[in-house]
């Protein structure tokens, strides 16, 4: 990711591009190899990050149920293992 990409606000990041930041802070934490005021720095833009994520994903999970609901409610399921009222016209 470049420098500019790393600048921009966590709002104008796409998901994926968020999601991929914040795999690079991870792996640069965990690398041990930058200096204390730099770790904070990144650790704090990976909360942020984490935040962003978690909300989006909360809200796309949202979207999905009340999709799920509004078909569930479209669709009448027809029980074909129940007897016919009638067969031929016989009752």
């Amino acid at each position: 990711m470049t420098d500019s990409a790393k600048d921009r606000p966590v709002a104008d990041l796409s998901f994926r591009e968020a999601s991929v930041e914040l795999e690079g802070i991870v792996r640069d934490l965990e690398g041990g190899t930058l200096e204390l005021e730099e770790s904070l720095a990144r650790y704090a833009r990976g909360v942020e990050l984490l935040k962003s994520l978690r909300e989006r994903l909360a809200k796309a999970e949202q979207q999905v149920q009340v999709l799920l609901d509004e078909s569930d409610g479209a669709t009448e399921v027809q029980d074909t293992a129940a007897a016919p009222a009638s067969i031929d016209g016989v009752r």
